[in-house]
């Protein structure tokens, strides 16, 4: 698959919390895969899978996580790519220890950040097809179609 989009959630439970950007790439057809992978708990296969993604021309990773959020951090150490990161609230600090270790990532990574949750998610997804767009012009027309249908 080229000109993909990469998700990886830290846990299972994530995916109730971003459903509805799951449904707009759907509905814009958008090509994707979706993996579950903890940092925390398995590091090795993480960097098997960032390994993949540099072979299966992965083009931009969404990585959302909630807590100490280390994977969009782990994501960026090992990819050459755009990693945006998508924290999640829960917890006892609701999401701003994710945030922070998001954004107060090390210098050289790259990592950006595009808010908490379902609106966070749905900014990555617009991020993606704008990064995506530069190159494609059929992702562009996917990019304006979305951006329209939230101006409404």
């Amino acid at each position: 698959m080229k000109n993909k989009i990469t998700i990886i959630l830290g846990s299972k439970s994530d995916i109730e919390k971003l459903k509805d950007g799951f449904a707009v790439l759907d509905e814009l057809g958008i090509l994707y895969e979706c993996h579950v992978v903890s940092a925390h708990r398995n590091p090795d296969k993480l960097r098997r899978l960032c390994q993949k993604m540099k072979r299966d021309g992965t083009k931009v990773v969404i990585a959302a996580a909630g807590l100490a959020a280390a994977l969009p951090g782990f994501v960026a150490s090992y990819m050459d790519i755009p990693v945006i990161g998508v924290p999640l609230t829960g917890g006892e600090f609701d999401g701003l220890d994710s945030l922070l270790s998001i954004v107060q990532s090390p210098r050289g990574l790259g990592l950006v950040s595009s808010g908490f949750d379902k609106r966070g998610f749905i900014n990555a997804v617009i991020f993606s097809l704008e990064i995506l767009a530069l190159r494609n012009k059929n992702y562009h027309k996917k990019l304006i179609k979305l951006k329209n249908k939230f101006r409404k």
